[in-house]
C-alpha cells in the first residue's frame, strides 16, 4: 500500500466527506485500490455525487458520458491525477 500524497489526501477527505463514509477515514483509502466494485465500494450514484462536489470545489466538471470515466475513477490516485490536470480553482 503506498502512502498519500498531500494532494490526495485532500481528495481523500472530498470523498469521505461527500460521501459520509463514517466506516473509513481519509488516510485508511489505499491509494491503488479500487474506488468501485471490490476496492471502496461505492456505486453509480456516488460517481454523481462526486463528480458534483468535484465541480464545485475545483472549477472543472466531469463528464458522465466521457469514455475515461473508467480510468479516471479506477483509484484515489488516478482521480487526484485527474484533478490535478483539470483544476481551475
Amino acid at each position: 500500500m503506498g502512502e498519500l500524497s498531500p494532494f490526495e489526501l485532500e481528495v481523500a477527505r472530498l470523498l469521505v466527506t461527500t460521501l459520509n463514509l463514517e466506516d473509513i477515514t481519509p488516510q485508511d483509502i489505499p491509494p491503488e485500490d479500487p474506488l468501485f466494485g471490490t476496492g471502496l465500494g461505492l456505486d453509480s450514484i456516488d460517481a454523481l455525487e462526486l463528480a458534483l462536489a468535484i465541480s464545485k470545489t475545483y472549477g472543472f466538471q466531469l463528464r458522465s458520458d466521457d469514455a475515461e470515466n473508467t480510468r479516471i475513477f479506477a483509484s484515489l490516485r488516478a482521480l487526484s491525477q485527474h484533478i490535478a490536470q483539470h483544476r481551475t480553482q
